[in-house]
Order: structure tokens, then C-alpha cells, then sequence
């Protein structure tokens, strides 16, 4: 069994910085982490592979500085590490990540399943992962709470509209995981001890015969206008006079800013 488990490096908070020309964030100058919701996916995986056999490769698209969370990942459980990196992947929006990612999962095949978190703390989309489906021509299933395999099929309870369904198909497929899935375990200290000096496979454009015109901003519909930082103003109001004068002013103070 060959699992696939595709996680993003997102910025840590408080370090994003934005290219004023592109209006796309600068990942390389950024101190990244593990996009949260892509460890409920590792986890799942791991769990398969310690249920069935097989193995977990973790899958991530981002700049070389990205290679030590591929390690974090290998001391989560995954047994090979991939990254994606060539300039010119830089501003890809969901399309051309998710075409990038299928190229490489290609290159990777055979394989049973690719395991996605929701969504990316730094996009909130959840698109990458049933666009990662259409182009590799298979089933995308998202929601995942529960997944087991039985017999040749797989058997997923998924969580949609307030309910849940089970849904079997056989094949491969690429999922999106809940965090209601399961508890992430702690990294292995073996694992990080033997992880330290492991290098991640690494795969370039040219590597995956990528199309150029699908790639980057030239192959991203999606256009970012304008990137701000929120700015919040403060202001102190005093109110002074009769019990029921200040009352009334206060009352009319707010519902003239529509807080009541």
C-alpha cells in the first residue's frame, strides 16, 4: 500500500511578509510551519500503514527552506519526503498547485490514496484537494472523519450538511481529513534523532514535465488585487450628567454604530 500525504509549509504568524508587486507572500523570507490541519491527514495515514503495511510518503510544494518540516513529517511517521521547489512554482493559486501536485503524484504512482488536510490555515480554500483529484482522473472525497478498508474497497464516513454518510468505492482517490478524524501522536524521538541528516527528494518543473503556461502566476486565474494589514483605531468616549441623560446617550451611541 502506497500512501500519499500531501502537506503544506505555511507561514508562522507574525512573519508574513507580502511582495508588493506579485501581492503574493514571500514563503522563502517567512518562518514556516506545518499547515495544522495537514497532521490529522499524516495521522490517518499512519494509521493505515501500521494496520495494512506499506508506506507513507510525504508530498509538499514549497522553497528549499521548506525541507526540515519534511523531517518533522518523518518523525511523525512518513517513511520518504518530496519536495516540489523551482522558482516557478512561486504564486501558484489553487489550480496550479493542485496541477503541480498531480504531476508529482504521477511520478510517485503507483499509489492507493492521497491524503490532504482540510484546508491550509494561510488560504482556507479546501480547493487543492478536489482539484488534485479532477486532474489525475480519480474520485475526491472530502470531509473525512473515519476511513477503513474492507475487503478490496475502501469505506469512508465523511461529515456534510449536519449528518454524516458512508461512502465505498474501490481504487485510488485523493481525501480530505477532519480534525475530528484523530489525535496526532507526538514525533518519535528515534525518529528524530534518525531523521536529522535525511534529505528530502527534490523535484523541479523540468523533473515533473510540467506545462510552463499552467504554472506560477501566468498559469493562476485567480488575481489578488490588494494584500493590507487591518488596522484598528481606538477611541474613548466618556459620558458625564444625569443617571438618565447618560443613559440615553449611551443608547443612542450604540445603536448609531449599530451595536444594538
Amino acid at each position: 500500500m502506497h500512501l500519499i500525504v500531501c502537506m503544506k509549509p505555511v507561514p508562522k504568524p507574525g512573519t508574513v511578509k507580502v511582495d508588493p508587486e506579485t501581492q503574493t507572500l514571500k514563503r522563502e523570507s517567512a518562518e514556516l510551519l506545518l499547515n495544522p490541519p495537514d497532521l490529522y491527514a499524516l495521522e490517518m495515514a499512519v494509521q493505515l500503514k501500521e494496520k495494512h503495511g506499506g508506506k507513507v510518503t510525504a508530498l509538499m510544494m514549497g522553497p528549499p527552506n521548506a525541507a526540515p518540516l519534511l523531517r518533522e513529517a518523518y518523525a511523525l511517521g512518513a517513511d520518504e519526503m518530496v519536495l516540489l521547489s523551482d522558482r516557478a512554482f512561486a504564486g501558484s493559486d489553487t489550480l496550479a498547485t493542485s496541477y503541480i501536485l498531480s504531476r508529482a503524484i504521477l511520478r510517485l504512482e503507483p499509489f492507493d490514496l492521497v491524503l490532504m488536510g482540510k484546508a491550509s490555515i494561510d488560504g482556507e480554500t479546501a480547493q487543492v484537494g478536489p482539484e488534485t483529484g479532477a486532474w489525475l482522473g480519480v474520485p475526491s472525497i472530502v470531509q473525512i472523519r473515519d476511513l477503513r478498508r474492507e475487503g478490496e474497497r475502501w469505506v469512508a464516513t465523511r461529515i456534510t450538511d449536519g449528518f454524516e454518510e458512508d461512502l465505498e468505492w474501490s481504487g485510488p482517490a485523493v481525501l480530505t481529513v477532519e480534525p475530528e478524524a484523530n489525535q496526532p501522536r507526538p514525533p518519535s524521538l528515534k525518529r528524530l534523532l534518525g531523521g536529522r541528516n535525511l534529505e528530502p527528494r527534490v523535484l523541479s518543473a523540468e523533473d515533473l514535465r510540467c506545462d510552463p503556461e499552467k504554472l506560477g502566476l501566468s498559469g493562476s486565474p485567480t488575481r489578488v488585487l490588494g494584500v493590507f494589514a487591518p488596522s484598528y483605531e481606538k477611541e474613548r468616549v466618556v459620558l458625564s450628567g444625569e443617571p438618565e441623560e447618560v443613559v440615553e446617550e449611551l443608547v443612542s451611541l450604540l445603536a448609531s454604530r449599530g451595536l444594538i
